[in-house]
């Protein structure tokens, strides 16, 4: 491949509340057994990008654990490889990333020292598929300064969570309005882009010499009048996770089965790091209907429409629906659980009851699982 990759996975939303206080959105757990960043790596070995550099900043250490091998995505190679970066003091600068422009102008060295022509950048923080090269096809072929990956959306729920394009009949945005009040187009940035290295590198010193440090707002809304930028528009799944709702929301895809076909049994795979876990167990009064169970969760109970992780327990007579139990949470006995999500590691003491009745509910438990 003639490009090499960029993930940005460094920023936090308030908008997550609690779900994001113990780790960064792009270590988000999704569909059961994966993280939100490992289909964004996984499209890049798909695509065979060999050379993938992934910006973390925000309570990374879960993502810089996730990422502690990069046998998963086939990234263990001589040639190329995958570089995770977070901020460093130098003698030179003493700041954090002020900017998703700016992280990648602190680890501009990697860029100098690359050979790729190409360079795309992708979000760490979305679910979806795609074959980059089509899109690095697109971009050689309108011979385009920058390509940014555009999706129409049938319905908004909420503008302020997206950027959103105009373009000419030639597919050339003529307009971009960063996370508006109001929508004004169905039109949404997908937060990929595709341009040259050397052009990026300009770019991004340019952005530096005058202190600024976006992405969207010192780059592709700047320069949007002096130069050539396409959208190449997708049509299959994507979604951002950026809300407790939109969080919700795709877990909740995954049990569809036309999405569980599309992401897992047809086109490129989705590889995760792998745990050594036991397959779950079900014993003697569990009910399990369109659910998602991981290795090493013990049912006992009822649960319905919902997507449990790993090493989940479930006491007796208990019912959990349209539910999310993220890893290693211990739910005791006669325990109620509806529309919510359950924090990772938490304790549900028996008797207890949540239900998100106005909205998706977080509950974020910590209660001593063993007492004397």
């Amino acid at each position: 491949m003639k490009a090499l990759g960029i993930i940005l996975a460094g920023g936090n939303n308030y908008r997550m509340q609690e779900l994001s206080k113990k780790r960064a959105i792009a270590a988000m757990p999704v569909a059961g057994s994966c993280r939100c960043i490992d289909f964004t790596l996984s499209n890049m070995s798909n695509s065979r990008v060999s050379k993938v550099a992934v910006l973390a900043q925000y309570n990374a250490r879960s993502l810089n654990e996730h990422l502690s091998s990069s046998k998963w995505w086939d990234f263990g190679r001589k040639q190329g490889g995958l570089f995770v970066f977070n901020p460093t003091v130098t003698p030179e600068n003493g700041f954090w990333y002020q900017g998703t422009a700016d992280a990648m102008y602190q680890n501009l060295d990697f860029l100098k020292k690359s050979h790729e022509p190409y360079v795309i950048i992708a979000n760490g923080d979305c679910v979806y598929k795609m074959d980059y090269n089509a899109v690095l096809d697109y971009h050689i072929a309108k011979n385009a300064d920058v390509t940014v990956v555009v999706k129409d959306l049938p319905v908004i729920d909420d503008p302020s969570r997206y950027g959103f394009v105009k373009m000419n009949e030639d597919l050339q945005i003529i307009d971009y309005e960063e996370k508006p009040m109001a929508a004004s187009s169905r039109t949404i940035s997908a937060g990929i882009y595709v341009l040259r290295r050397r052009q990026l590198i300009a770019m991004l010193e340019k952005c530096a010499e005058e202190e600024r440090h976006d992405l969207v707002k010192d780059i592709l809304i700047r320069y949007r009048g002096v130069k050539k930028i396409f959208g190449y528009k997708m049509t299959d799944y994507w979604s951002n996770i950026s809300s407790v709702e939109s969080y919700y929301n795709t877990n909740m895809d995954f049990l569809k089965p036309e999405v569980q076909r599309y992401f897992f049994k047809s086109g490129g795979a989705i590889y995760s790091k792998v745990d050594d876990l036991p397959p779950a167990k079900y014993n003697i009064g569990s009910e399990v209907h369109n659910s998602l169970v991981s290795s090493g969760c013990i049912i006992n109970s009822k649960v319905e429409n919902s997507v449990l992780f790993k090493k989940v327990f479930v006491g007796n007579n208990c019912v959990i629906k349209n539910s999310i139990i993220l890893n290693e949470v211990y739910i005791g006995d006669n325990t109620h659980i509806e529309n919510c999500i359950v924090e990772s590691r938490g304790t549900l003491k028996s008797n207890a009851y949540y239900s998100g009745e106005d909205g998706i509910k977080v509950v974020c438990e910590h209660n001593e699982r063993y007492v004397i």
